[in-house]
């Protein structure tokens, strides 16, 4: 280590200038005396060590301002999947209420319009045999023609030749189908191959990677409800 210097500068005591310049000279001699950075206050650290507390602080920050974001986005998400769910228990308790076939498919369009912003809804059966009023007619394997010979459900977009929404069919830019087989009271041949069809004024309301719980859920709704009376 270098010998201190002699500061000392006659009556008039050290100069600071010259101070502070040996101590840009020589920094290690003031880091090496712990007791002296205590005294006046300084915190020290051990050797090549260098402090990021802003930076630190800075990131922990960002950090809790995203998580922050993530929550709200969280609690939106929650918030719409309790509000669907809700309009989905009413609009199930609304078709349970239908006194006919008939009405039935107008309380489906109505929920499907004034409860989740859809564009229409409707209701499928395949002849041979009668079908209700206010129901769309489909051919024989029309419905393994829509969604596969063993397919459930298609989500995705609109297409020519759907046929199943009437007036309302120019205002739908994609479209869910879901399989139901009621059985209807007096007939001996068993199920009918039928579906329920939602359609949305938006090119990405159903899209094949979105879930079709809540919709699949409506559609079981009908499919029980229409198996209380016969078709005439």
């Amino acid at each position: 280590m270098s010998a201190s210097p002699d500061l000392s500068a006659g009556p008039a005591g050290p100069h600071w200038p010259e101070i502070r310049a040996w101590l840009q000279a020589h920094p290690q001699t003031l880091l090496d005396d712990r007791s002296l950075l205590e005294e006046i206050g300084l915190k020290p650290h051990g050797r090549n060590v260098v402090e990021f507390g802003r930076a630190a602080l800075t990131r922990l920050e960002a950090a809790a301002e995203r998580e922050a974001d993530a929550r709200k986005r969280i609690e939106a998400v929650a918030r719409a999947n309790f509000a669907a769910q809700t309009q989905t228990h009413v609009a199930a308790l609304d078709l349970m209420e239908a006194r006919n076939p008939s009405d039935l498919a107008r309380r489906l369009d109505a929920a499907a319009q004034g409860r989740f912003g859809l564009a229409a809804a409707a209701i499928g059966l395949e002849k041979p045999g009668a079908v209700p009023f206010g129901w769309r007619a489909l051919d024989p394997g029309g419905v393994d023609g829509l969604l596969g010979e063993h397919g459930l459900t298609w989500l995705g977009p609109h297409f020519d030749g759907l046929g199943l929404f009437g007036a309302g069919a120019e205002a739908v830019r994609s479209v869910a189908l879901i399989r139901m087989a009621p059985v209807f009271p007096g007939e001996s041949s068993g199920p009918r191959p039928a579906l329920c069809a939602f359609g949305s004024p938006e090119a990405d309301g159903f899209t094949p990677t979105m879930g079709c719980e809540l919709v699949a859920f409506i559609a079981r709704v009908v499919e029980r409800t229409a198996e209380r009376w016969p078709i005439l």
